[in-house]
């Protein structure tokens, strides 16, 4: 690609599963974890790019990771967003080891990257809000952390109370909080409103649409409202579903309005502000022709980053996602909007 190019979607891995057990306290090095990899909906073929399956386990080596993204790719930037396992039902243990990857985030990719091209999360647990505020507290001075890391997969919708006071944490830093979806054989909640589905297809599907129950509910509950500063990036794609809901929204806000009196305008203006979308390899119209008038929908030019999902199965290049894109278009959503977010304005310049 030809230009600056920012990846707000990379997930390194441990090398091996017992890994992990290095950085978790002596007091918990014994306890069960779950494998990252048994997971109740597999991807046909695997969850990750067969041809990344070298030496190691994919995207668990920063040489190899730094080589495919910033040599092959031409990524100038990558935001490194791990997962942690999944929803384990001891939430102490839970908390300890998403401190336990941040701490292997630090030690095995950040400190030692000394071009500084990788930028890291804060995986926080937000069943333990105490956690997970002491948690930011902890790291948010890191000048290579950019954000605070929480699983899609939440048993209440993330504009509950009981989740602000780990918003009020993350906005008082400066840090954009990032919903994906977490791997790992924990407690894990449907994928779908009315239950679990039968296969893959039905999850890959249907999963998206609780981003927009995440981000109804900061909208009609009032969050971001009360922080004005705080942001959201809903990291696994499901922007293509982002125009019909929100009008649909939109239009309830406006024959309800007395229910909620502190929305104090249409649901769909909170977005530009407080809501960005990884790029998805799935989203958007098969006619490239389409794209530019589709994107302009809802504003999602300016809204949309490009993620590659590296190394999932769906990784997909900058040029796949550029691909019908006018100018303005392509360069808001390759690293404008990534690096407004980010702060990485002057490095990018």
């Amino acid at each position: 690609m030809n230009g600056p190019v920012i990846d707000a979607n990379v997930q390194p891995h441990f090398r091996y599963n017992a890994e992990i057990r290095r950085y978790l306290p002596a007091a918990h090095q014994l306890r069960a974890i779950p494998d990252v990899e048994q997971q109740w909906y597999q991807a046909p073929g695997g969850d990750y790019r067969q041809d990344l399956y070298g030496q190691g386990y994919p995207g668990s080596d920063p040489e190899t990771v730094a080589g495919h993204l910033f040599d092959e790719l031409g990524i100038s930037f990558a935001i490194l967003n791990p997962l942690t396992r999944g929803n384990i039902a001891d939430y102490l243990l839970n908390s300890r080891i998403c401190a336990a990857v941040n701490d292997w985030l630090l030690d095995r990719w950040l400190e030692p990257d000394t071009t500084d091209r990788f930028l890291g999360t804060i995986r926080v647990n937000p069943e333990d809000p105490k956690g997970a505020v002491a948690e930011i507290e902890r790291l948010a001075g890191h000048p290579k952390l950019v954000q605070v890391g929480v699983p899609m997969q939440s048993r209440e919708p993330y504009g509950k109370p009981m989740f602000e006071p780990i918003w009020e944490a993350a906005a008082a830093h400066g840090l954009p909080v990032a919903v994906h979806i977490n791997g790992g054989n924990g407690v894990d909640h449907p994928p779908t409103f009315a239950g679990h589905a039968h296969t893959y297809p039905g999850y890959a599907a249907f999963m998206p649409l609780n981003y927009f129950v995440h981000l109804a509910t900061l909208i009609i509950e009032g969050v971001f409202g009360r922080l004005p500063g705080l942001k959201f990036v809903f990291a696994d794609g499901g922007y293509d579903i982002l125009t019909p809901l929100m009008w649909r929204l939109d239009t309830f806000w406006l024959s309800m309005r007395d229910q909620t009196p502190w929305v104090d305008r249409y649901p769909s203006e909170y977005l530009p502000g407080h809501v960005r979308f990884c790029s998805s390899a799935f989203d958007g119209p098969v006619d490239s022709a389409s794209t530019q008038r589709w994107m302009e929908f809802t504003g999602k030019a300016g809204l949309v980053m490009y993620g590659s999902s590296y190394p999932h199965w769906s990784t997909s290049p900058p040029g796949a996602m550029a691909d019908g894109l006018d100018a303005d278009q392509r360069a808001q959503v390759l690293w404008r909007n990534a690096s407004e977010l980010y702060g990485l304005e002057e490095r990018v310049g």
